[in-house]
């Protein structure tokens, strides 16, 4: 049976992260995951989750200047103080809830400068992620949603995690980014596997539920399970309206 984690920076995002662990737990999902939590203590995070016994799969370093438009640190040239203590401060929640991973994010950059300083922040996030147990994730985004961001594509990632050479780097396969920007889901998953550290996925291309769309997540979901892949899968959807109202592809693919 495929097991779901429930991203909760989409899913129930205008309750309290603790409410919405709770949420999840209750709605059947297997695990959970977020985006920037940070604004919640970590010790009522961790209560929330030791309370419902799900695990917390991942989290995401901060996108810097919102308001100006970014999107990440670690491909900045010159910000590199500002995008190590956004890795640190990941880190340090990380401990205290329990998180599995830690999605490190590009930011908007291009350019040899802006790979070298993703290299370099890299090399500092899974060295101090490795003390730990944790894994570092990179995700590419697809140029519609995010045009300027640095890392475009799964073989950009593959390159790079190459080049980092340590074992827990891997990668974020969000099949809605890849569904957008690549297309045939199923063939990229079988060539990334090796170096995949997290499946996520939502309809393309609205970013909805996965029971419609472009991409038949029904063969999707079946080629990850012959792939031998037990981790829950993230629903990092935007729902259209109430999360709860929102959940019957849960049963269908359950």
């Amino acid at each position: 049976m495929t097991k779901f984690s429930a991203n909760l920076g989409f899913l129930w995002a205008d309750q309290p992260l603790p409410s919405a662990i709770r949420a999840a737990k209750a709605a059947g999902f297997d695990a959970v995951e977020c985006h920037w939590p940070y604004g919640t203590p970590a010790a009522d995070v961790k209560a929330a989750l030791e309370e419902t016994g799900l695990p917390m799969l991942g989290l995401n370093t901060l996108r810097g200047d919102v308001a100006e438009g970014e999107n990440g640190l670690s491909a900045l040239p010159g910000r590199e103080e500002e995008a190590r203590a956004a890795i640190t401060q990941s880190v340090e929640y990380a401990l205290v809830t329990q998180a599995q991973a830690i999605h490190v994010m590009a930011g908007n950059a291009s350019g040899e400068a802006a790979h070298h300083a993703f290299i370099e922040n890299l090399h500092f996030a899974t060295k101090m992620a490795a003390e730990h147990g944790i894994t570092i994730l990179i995700e590419p985004l697809n140029r519609f949603d995010a045009p300027d961001y640095f890392l475009r594509t799964t073989e950009q990632a593959e390159s790079i995690i190459k080049e980092v050479s340590t074992p827990n780097l891997k990668l974020m396969f969000d099949c809605y980014h890849v569904g957008r920007t690549e297309g045939d889901v199923i063939a990229r998953l079988h060539a990334m596997l090796p170096i995949i550290g997290h499946i996520q996925f939502a309809s393309v291309p609205d970013r909805g539920t996965p029971d419609h769309g472009e991409v038949d997540y029904a063969q999707v979901f079946d080629a990850i399970a012959k792939l031998e892949w037990r981790a829950p899968l993230g629903a990092e959807y935007k729902p259209n309206g109430d999360t709860s109202a929102t959940l019957g592809w849960l049963k269908t693919f359950n």
